[in-house]
């Protein structure tokens, strides 16, 4: 446990203290004539595992997008500690749907890209030992640090994805960012790394914004669920699941929430169910 005890200091003297809370307000995105998303709001607290579900389609990747700073919005704004998001100062990290290790590097390698990219873009002074420590410290952590010498192709599909989680979280972020990272794998591999992303949570309780579009994904993982509509998105509820973690996807609790979460869904979508 003493990498453990490490890895959480690294986190408390970091990134992670940074950040209080981050503020979506009147957020609007238009692509020439196509209206996304209208007027978004809404904050997502420090600690907190906050999930944005609708249906395919609706603009959440775009939300995140904006959010990750990746495209600007048409209108409104998004806050970090009271000021705008600023990516040399505020700490993102970003997990896409696409599996995006680097094919010519072995996994701790992959790990250390991460860390060396901050040193280079951020000017920060890393040392090869430190950043040797915290690659390797990620990977204990998602469970794969004796995979380091492998290759991507010599890995899971669901163990590149932890590669690249891990890879994330080693360069210490305020928020991390995922954009449906489980999205094209298979059911048992999924649940899997639900439960996995779950106990990392929990050790480290970053701070979590995660977009999908399986509601029971979404009532598994998250504090809140904010439910986008069909486009133009808007927001048309949100839902504080008070559910112990690890949660039962088989209690009576669980299935009301994800049956209630899917009856909003079909009212506003019935084509799509």
């Amino acid at each position: 446990m003493k990498f453990l005890f490490k890895l959480k200091s690294d986190f408390l003297n970091g990134g992670a203290k940074l950040l209080s809370e981050v503020q979506i307000e009147n957020l609007t995105k238009s692509f020439n004539d196509l209206l996304v998303l209208e007027n978004i709001n809404f904050t997502i607290f420090k600690d907190e595992f906050l999930c944005i579900c609708g249906p395919t389609g609706c603009g959440k990747t775009t939300l995140l997008n904006i959010i990750a700073g990746f495209i600007p919005a048409t209108s409104g704004s998004v806050l970090m500690n009271q000021e705008p998001i600023d990516l040399r100062k505020h700490h993102l990290s970003f997990v896409f749907q696409e599996q995006s290790c680097l094919p010519w590097k072995n996994v701790l390698e992959n790990v250390k890209f991460g860390l060396e990219i901050k040193n280079k873009v951020l000017k920060q002074k890393i040392s090869e030992e430190e950043i040797d420590r915290k690659a390797k410290d990620s990977l204990e952590l998602v469970g794969l640090r004796k995979f380091g010498n492998f290759y991507p192709n010599q890995i899971s599909t669901g163990m590149k994805q932890m590669v690249v989680i891990a890879r994330e979280l080693s360069v210490n972020p305020s928020i991390l960012l995922m954009d449906e990272p489980f999205g094209s794998l298979d059911t048992q591999t999924k649940e899997f790394l639900q439960k996995k992303l779950l106990e990392i949570w929990s050790k480290l309780r970053k701070t979590v914004l995660f977009v999908t579009h399986n509601i029971e994904e979404a009532v598994y993982l998250a504090d809140r669920v904010i439910i986008l509509s069909k486009r133009p998105a808007k927001i048309i509820k949100t839902f504080r699941i008070n559910l112990k973690k690890p949660r039962n996807k088989l209690s009576p609790e669980f299935m009301k929430h994800r049956e209630e979460i899917t009856n909003l869904l079909k009212s506003e979508n019935p084509k799509i169910f």
